[in-house]
């Protein structure tokens, strides 16, 4: 089970950490909030291979980190 979620410089998002509970949780927010973000970081986490790179411009190490229960 994933208790934590933390990310850091991905897309729009500055830092985020999530603790999730056991049972259900639910995301909601506006649109440009970053729910989908939240998703796409979980999927890398869990090992999508990455389309795309930066096209060479400077930008900022992204760092996403989980916390599982097993």
């Amino acid at each position: 089970m994933l208790e934590k979620l933390k990310v850091s410089n991905l897309s729009v998002l500055g830092e985020i950490e999530v603790a999730f509970s056991n049972g259900l949780n639910i995301a909601s927010g506006e649109t440009g909030a970053g729910k989908s973000i939240m998703l796409d970081a979980l999927s890398l986490l869990l090992g999508k291979r990455v389309a795309r790179f930066s096209s060479g411009l400077q930008s900022k190490k992204t760092v996403i980190e989980g916390v599982f229960i097993v």
